[in-house]
């Protein structure tokens, strides 16, 4: 029912609906509301405010059948099941439109968007945190969508989405930047001049400064010459292949480097563009799209260091179609190149290359075991941060996977043995937080504990480009043991690498996972809620890693449950059931029960919820997950006094 303005004869009643409408499921505690509303005065003046708030909200939103829009639990002030709200509405939308990453998606939660959250409650201290969460999700939204449309060509588009960056913060370069890349490659060339003359007189009148130097180079590249230039379009179109390939986007990556293949002039460069071509090919499981640009590349590579980034992806062509034995040897023959001709990044992914292939041969502990001594002693840089992320990725199945993480613990002390007799400190770093992992997951926690911290120790010279891990592991053992301080101290330290590794991936997707964990151990769904949305935004912008992101699941769904969100906790059921259904292990079968169980909570189906949560201890239990096995029993348990206690009161169903 429609609510005029009219109707809202003072502020405070108004806000009181807002808040509920804001609030997860809907439902505030009165505590809650008191402090938002009246945070200077005391408790009882504060609850006879609030008590005048709801007759009065309670008269403007009255019914016909005399039903009431706000309902009272208990300590609890509910808006009705069923409400609708125009930002759920939004967020709904938006999970749907990074789901299928079609622009035409993507539209209509930019128009819900409209002006903002609460226009009218600018200053009002209640509704800023909110309004800022949802202010820079719309603006990632908005960046997405224009990512998208330049990527298929739909240049015009493109640019009038980025001008609403432009609008939405004018001193924001990089979207500026981005204006006027869309102008050169849309023959604008005049218009990209002006921006770039915009942009040059904002930041010399607010900030007093120049713009950055690759924004004066790109500059300089569309200001060359009045007629239109292939060269520059080329290059301009691979950078933006480069872009969509980095933020996860393959499909989009083979459209923008066939654009660029088309103005391509120089062989060199034309053969260099294949070669990304097809990686992209390959990165959506497509060896047969792949073959004809790395069969083109083949014959324009100008040097042997290219030549050796064909070899690696003729390796990745190989085991895509199951010859693991030739995808070996022509990684092992990628990799002596990289060493002798390439540089960090080509070696770094002939070792991933290797470490994948042994790890779908079922040899991967024993093949970087070998690859220990070659570690040792060199200035790697930011190649031991791709090498070691990918491999602890990897290491994800030992950890989880049946009949392999029994001995984990037994492997990585092994491993760390054999790279302190190398002097490969980085192998060290990693074998530490295998070790500290294993441990925590049988719940040893002090042992875990310094076994991560000296992991961290060992890592930290690596600097900003770091490895996250085991920062996020310290994270979940201070979780688990309910030191919640520390827990968000490590959190900080793992997102400040997040936010410039390479590997950022698998970095956000477990950061965001860790940190939603986190805040269900410290009963604040809202904070789950807004971590999985985080996710979310985060696979759109560098890709996603469902090993990484495994945890989500279940906490996700625990936590939509816990707000009365059934739609959103039977996603996260579905996505742990597709997750578990790849690879055996029980470990991530049990996150998959427990996911079921929330969504069978979300349903008001207490007997199916205790027979789930029952099946993840068992699980759990299984492959010796301490924690996580006591934790679904706890949980099973609370379903089952619940059930007592409906019993007694007579409301057991016949």
């Amino acid at each position: 029912m429609p609510v005029v303005p009219e109707a809202w004869s003072q502020r405070k009643p108004a806000a009181l609906v807002k808040l509920l409408a804001l609030a997860p499921g809907h439902r505030l505690r009165r505590e809650q509301i008191m402090e938002a509303l009246w945070p200077e005065l005391d408790q009882r003046a504060a609850g006879a405010n609030l008590r005048k708030a709801l007759h009065s909200a309670r008269r403007s939103l009255g019914t016909d059948d005399g039903n009431e829009l706000i309902v009272s639990v208990g300590d609890l002030l509910c808006l009705p099941d069923g409400t609708s709200v125009d930002v759920a509405d939004y967020w709904s939308l938006v999970a749907v439109a990074r789901r299928s990453r079609e622009p035409d998606a993507y539209q209509v939660p930019i128009e819900v968007y409209r002006d903002g959250l609460l226009p009218e409650d600018l200053y009002e201290d209640w509704a800023a945190a909110p309004r800022e969460e949802l202010r820079l999700d719309w603006l990632g939204v908005v960046e997405e969508f224009a990512a998208l449309l330049e990527a298929r060509g739909e240049l015009n588009r493109a640019a009038r989405a980025v001008q609403q960056l432009v609008a939405a913060d004018p001193l924001r370069e990089d979207a500026h930047a981005w204006l006027m890349r869309l102008y050169a490659l849309a023959g604008r060339r005049d218009e990209a001049r002006r921006q770039y003359a915009r942009l040059r007189e904002l930041l010399d009148v607010e900030l007093g400064v120049e713009p950055r130097p690759e924004t004066q180079r790109q500059f300089e590249e569309i200001n060359s010459g009045q007629t239109s230039d292939p060269k520059l379009t080329t290059d301009l179109w691979e950078r933006v292949g480069d872009l969509r390939v980095q933020s996860g986007d393959p499909a989009g990556a083979v459209k923008a480097f066939g654009q660029a293949l088309a103005d391509s002039a120089d062989p060199a460069e034309a053969g260099r563009i294949h070669r990304k071509c097809a990686s992209a090919w390959l990165m959506q499981h497509l060896p047969d799209e792949a073959e004809p640009h790395l069969a083109a590349a083949d014959g324009l590579a100008p040097d042997q260091a290219e030549h050796g980034r064909l070899v690696c992806l003729r390796a990745n062509l190989a085991w895509e179609r199951g010859d693991f034995a030739t995808a070996r040897r022509l990684a092992e023959r990628a990799h002596a190149i990289a060493r002798a001709d390439g540089d960090s990044a080509d070696v770094a992914a002939a070792l991933e290359a290797l470490a994948f292939i042994a790890h779908v041969q079922g040899d991967w502990r024993p093949g970087l075991q070998a690859q220990i001594e070659g570690l040792a002693g060199v200035a790697l840089g930011v190649r031991v941060a791709r090498f070691c992320d990918f491999n602890h990725c990897l290491s994800q199945y030992q950890l989880y996977g049946d009949g392999l993480a029994g001995d984990v613990e037994e492997y990585a002390r092994e491993t760390l043995a054999i790279a302190e007799r190398a002097d490969a400190i980085p192998a060290q770093a990693f074998a530490w937080c295998l070790l500290g992992e294993s441990l925590l997951l049988r719940a040893q926690w002090d042992e875990a504990e310094a076994c991560l911290e000296r992991s961290c120790e060992l890592y930290a010279p690596l600097g900003s480009r770091s490895v996250a891990l085991p920062w996020l592991r310290r994270a979940e053992l201070a979780t688990c043991g309910g030191a919640h301080d520390d827990a968000a101290i490590y959190l900080k330290r793992a997102a400040a690498i997040a936010t410039v590794t390479p590997m950022a991936r698998h970095a956000w997707a477990r950061l965001h996972a860790t940190a939603a964990f986190a805040a269900l151990e410290r009963d604040r769904p809202e904070e789950v809620l807004r971590a999985v949305r985080a996710t979310q935004s985060a696979a759109a912008r560098y890709g996603d890693c469902p090993t990484c992101s495994a945890l989500l699941h279940p906490v996700g769904a625990q936590a939509c449950a816990l707000v009365g969100d059934r739609e959103g906790a039977h996603a996260h059921a579905a996505a742990a059931a597709q997750f578990a259904g790849s690879f055996a292990s029980s470990a991530w079968s049990a996150m998959a029960e427990s996911a079921a169980a929330s969504a069978a909570v979300a349903d008001g189906d207490p007997y199916a919820a205790r027979e789930r949560f029952q099946s993840a201890a068992a699980l759990y239990a299984e492959v010796g997950h301490s924690f996580w096995a006591d934790r679904a029993t706890a949980q099973a348990n609370s379903v089952r006094d619940g059930l007592q206690r409906r019993n007694v009161q007579g409301t057991r169903p016949s």
